[in-house]
C-alpha cells in the first residue's frame, strides 16, 4: 500500500495583514471544477463564498473516485477550500426565498447549472439585477448563453476534442489525447475570476453591476494559442508533434543510462551550447546538415538518433550537471509523486496539511497567487454538505431559530434538514 506523503501544518498569516477582497460577498450556485476553480479563488483572498448546494448529495465532485479523506473526495477538497456550504432545495419555494435574500445581498453571484435552470428558479440576471443593481452575475456554460447551442450541455473533453485543442496534443503517429487535469475547465475558471474582478473594478468607476459570462468552448478555442493563429494566417492545419514542437531535434524527452530528461534548445545558440559544451559534438555545428535551424529540422530524425545515442552512454545525473553547468534548459521528468517531493516544489512552500472536521486533518496545494500586501487568508478546508446553513441564515439573513426551524420543516433543507 501507497504511504500516504507527509506535509508540514501551514504557517499563519502575519496578524493584522488584509485581504483584498475583504467583505465580498460571493454567492456560488457553482459544482464540479470550472466554477468552484473560480469561486475558490475568490475565496481565497477573503471573500466570504457561501456555496450553495442540492442537499440530495451536494456538489457532484464530492464523490469523484480518485481519492477520499474524511469523507471528502480529493476533486472536493481541491476545489473549495475558504467556503461555506448552505443546502437549499430549489424545488421547495421556501428554499428559493432563501436564495433570493442572499443574492440581494451579493456582490457576486457565480452560476454554472445548464442553460434555462436558473431562469426556471426566476434566479437569472434578468430576474434579480432590478432588486441588486450594483450586482456582478457570472454565468459559466459549455457553449455560452445565447445561440444555437445553448442549452447543450457540455464538460471539458468534450470542448477539448470540439474545438481543434485536443487534435494538438499527442505523437504524430496517434490518436488526438485530451489533458490529463481537467485544463479547459480550469483555465475557464481562471478567467471567471478574472472578468469578476475586472467587472468589480468597472462597478467602482460606472456605478453599477454587470451580467458577465465565460464558455468553455471560448476557452479552449483561445488556448489553441499561436497554433490557431498559424492555421488563421496560413491556412495549414496544425498537427499533432508529441514533445517537440514542430518536431524540433532539440526539443523534447530523451534517455540518459538511467532515467528520463526533456530538454528545450529552441536556438542556434543554445544548439551550439549544447553540442560543443555538454555533448562534446562539435561536428554537429559545422556539418551542413545540421549548422542552421533549417537544415536541424529537414535532418530531424537523423540528428536525434545521434542526439539519443550520446545521450543513453551517461548517467542522468552527469548529463543533468553538465548541461546546468552550460545553462542548458533542462528538468527531470518526474512523477507525480516524484514532482511534490522535487526541491524545486518544497521550496516553494505549496503543500501542506490544515484541519478538517472528520478528518482531523486534509491536504492543501496552495494557490499559485502570491500578493505581498493583502495574501491569501490561512485556508479552511472545503465543507461539509450543509455545514454552514444555521450560521449563514442567522448571520447573512439574520433570520432567527424560529424562522429556521420553520424553514427545516417545511423541507427548504432537504429531508435530512442540513442545518449544522
Amino acid at each position: 500500500m501507497t504511504a500516504r506523503p507527509q506535509l508540514p501544518e501551514r504557517t499563519p498569516r502575519a496578524n493584522g495583514e488584509p485581504t483584498a477582497l475583504d467583505g465580498l460577498l460571493v454567492v456560488d450556485f457553482t459544482r464540479v471544477v470550472a466554477g468552484p476553480a473560480c469561486t475558490q479563488t475568490l475565496a481565497d483572498f477573503g471573500a466570504e463564498v457561501i456555496k450553495i448546494e442540492n442537499p440530495d448529495g451536494g456538489d457532484d465532485t464530492r464523490h469523484y473516485e480518485h481519492a477520499e479523506i474524511g469523507g471528502e473526495s480529493a476533486a472536493f477538497l481541491s476545489l473549495n477550500r475558504n467556503k461555506r456550504s448552505i443546502t437549499l432545495d430549489f424545488n421547495n419555494a421556501a428554499a428559493l426565498e432563501v436564495a433570493r435574500e442572499l443574492i440581494a445581498k451579493a456582490d457576486v453571484v457565480v452560476e454554472n447549472f445548464s442553460g434555462g435552470v436558473m431562469k426556471k428558479f426566476g434566479l437569472d440576471y434578468a430576474s434579480v439585477a432590478p432588486t441588486n443593481p450594483r450586482l456582478i452575475y457570472c454565468s459559466i456554460s459549455a457553449y455560452g448563453r445565447k445561440g444555437e447551442f445553448a442549452l447543450r450541455p457540455g464538460f471539458d473533453p468534450i470542448t477539448q476534442a470540439e474545438s481543434g485543442f485536443m487534435s494538438l496534443n499527442g505523437f504524430p503517429d496517434g490518436e488526438p489525447v485530451r489533458t490529463g487535469p481537467p485544463i479547459v475547465d480550469m483555465a475557464t475558471g481562471m478567467s471567471a475570476c478574472n472578468a469578476i474582478l475586472l467587472a468589480l473594478i468597472a462597478r467602482d468607476r460606472i456605478g453599477r453591476g454587470q451580467q458577465v459570462e465565460v464558455a468553455l468552448i471560448d476557452t479552449a478555442v483561445s488556448m489553441t494559442g499561436f497554433y490557431g493563429m498559424a492555421y488563421l494566417i496560413s491556412g495549414a492545419n496544425p498537427g499533432r508533434f508529441g514533445n517537440s514542437p514542430n518536431g524540433s531535434p532539440t526539443v523534447g524527452v530523451y534517455q540518459a543510462s538511467d532515467g528520463p530528461l526533456y530538454m528545450a534548445c529552441a536556438n542556434d545558440r543554445l544548439y551550439r551550447r549544447l553540442v560543443v559544451d555538454v555533448l562534446d559534438r562539435a561536428d554537429l555545428v559545422t556539418d551542413p546538415r545540421f549548422a542552421h535551424r533549417k537544415n536541424r529540422t529537414v535532418n530531424r530524425e537523423e540528428l536525434r538518433a545521434i542526439i539519443a545515442s550520446v545521450f543513453a552512454s551517461d548517467s542522468l545525473e552527469n548529463w543533468m550537471a553538465k548541461m546546468k553547468r552550460a545553462n542548458i534548459p533542462v528538468g527531470y521528468l518526474r512523477t507525480v509523486e516524484e514532482g511534490f517531493n522535487a526541491p524545486e516544489v518544497r521550496d516553494r512552500y505549496r503543500l501542506s496539511r490544515i484541519p478538517h472536521p472528520t478528518a482531523g486533518a486534509v491536504p492543501n496545494i496552495e494557490t499559485p497567487l502570491q500578493m505581498s500586501l493583502t495574501p491569501t487568508v490561512d485556508p479552511v478546508a472545503a465543507p461539509l454538505l450543509g455545514q454552514h446553513t444555521r450560521d449563514v441564515l442567522r448571520k447573512t439573513l439574520g433570520y432567527d431559530e424560529r424562522r429556521i426551524a420553520a424553514l427545516a420543516e417545511a423541507g427548504a433543507f432537504g429531508k435530512t434538514g442540513n442545518t449544522a
